[in-house]
């Protein structure tokens, strides 16, 4: 959910964005940023152009697992542990089964270019070309319904309750914001009033993976999505996007911000952290993502003010949305259902959810 594309639409998403504000009182740089921001808030990279003739080259980095292994394998061994109990913390593809109804297909999936992630695993696919209903969080990725999502809803993007990130933080987390966005090249003032989530989702990809959405590549769900319609595939959505804006809008403004500030101060490490994570993507270790993402920025899930609030909200909440609207998708059978790998893990991902319902659920991959 990053800044990607420079096209011509990014301007008709702008202004609802703006709509409680003067214009002039943000800089070329701010427009700019919510604009680029606001037209991949709800899908990442959704909006792509024709494919530049010159691919860029997938994103590099360093396994920080491997890292681990050589120079702190307790610490490893801690991770490791904290993943294995995490239910389902394994496998990002599963066979959904019930007597007397066709099977169908849960996909957990990374929403990014790399083509080993578009093109994996390699079990899914068979599933996927039989299936009748191709079910993702949302069915609709035409900018212009963005735009509409947004233009309904402005006060879920910007903050206008007389509150900014000045205000949200104390004075010496003001100043290391200041530093931190001005190595970006961001202004503060450009992002004073822009709620936190949207500042997050700026900031949570390396530049490597912008430029290949920007060059017109496209991640695994859009992927998924062209293919089902070439192939006059039933494609519906689990989710609305202003019910994804909502959620991301419910989670307190101040503890995201200063998840905001800690991992602007980890970009030095935001590319080995990608690697690592699409590493543990292709490998199935979903239930390492947060405990790996918590080791980076030096902390734990309980220490941190913000988790419950953003698990609720993000993750549990949109969970049990999405599980009752697959229940008569799964009742009909034969429906191949992906959603990003967080929704399938703990003891309220679909997995359990869908188990709950009756099906029994077998991992693939």
């Amino acid at each position: 959910m990053q800044p990607l594309f420079q096209i011509d639409c990014l301007r008709v998403v702008m202004y609802p964005c703006l709509s409680h504000f003067h214009v002039r009182e943000f800089s070329r740089t701010a427009r700019g940023l919510l604009a680029n921001v606001a037209c991949i808030l709800l899908i990442p990279l959704a909006f792509v152009l024709p494919a530049h003739a010159d691919e860029p080259p997938v994103c590099a980095g360093k396994n920080l697992l491997a890292e681990m292994e050589r120079s702190d394998p307790q610490a490893l061994a801690d991770l490791r542990k904290q993943a294995a109990e995490t239910p389902n913390g394994k496998g990002i593809f599963w066979k959904i089964e019930r007597t007397g109804v066709e099977p169908s297909y849960l996909l957990g999936t990374m929403h990014i270019t790399d083509p080993r992630v578009v093109l994996t695993p390699e079990e899914a696919w068979a599933p996927f070309d039989h299936a009748d209903t191709i079910a993702l969080e949302l069915e609709n990725l035409e900018p212009m319904d963005i735009a509409r999502a947004l233009l309904s809803r402005p006060e879920l993007t910007m903050l206008t309750d007389g509150t900014s990130v000045k205000t949200l933080l104390n004075s010496e987390e003001v100043s290391r914001l200041e530093i931190a966005l001005k190595q970006r090249g961001i202004p503060l003032f450009a992002v004073a009033k822009m709620k936190p989530w949207m500042l997050l989702m700026h900031i949570s990809l390396p530049a490597c993976e912008k430029r290949r959405a920007a060059a017109g590549l496209a991640p695994l769900d859009l992927a998924l999505i062209r293919i089902a319609q070439d192939l006059d595939k039933t494609v519906v959505g689990l989710e609305t996007a202003v019910e994804q804006m909502e959620a991301m809008n419910a989670v307190d403004s101040a503890p995201l911000l200063r998840t905001v500030l800690q991992q602007l101060e980890a970009d030095d490490k935001l590319d080995d952290m990608f690697a690592t994570m699409t590493d543990m993507y292709l490998d199935g270790d979903t239930g390492m993502f947060i405990p790996l993402s918590y080791h980076v920025l030096g902390t734990t899930a309980s220490e941190d003010a913000g988790y419950a609030d953003f698990m609720k909200y993000m993750i549990t909440d949109r969970n049990i949305r999405m599980a009752e609207r697959a229940a008569p998708l799964l009742d009909d059978g034969n429906a191949f259902i992906a959603v990003g790998a967080m929704h399938l893990i703990g003891e309220q991902g679909l997995v359990e959810l869908f188990r709950k319902q009756g099906y029994t659920l077998t991992r693939l991959h």
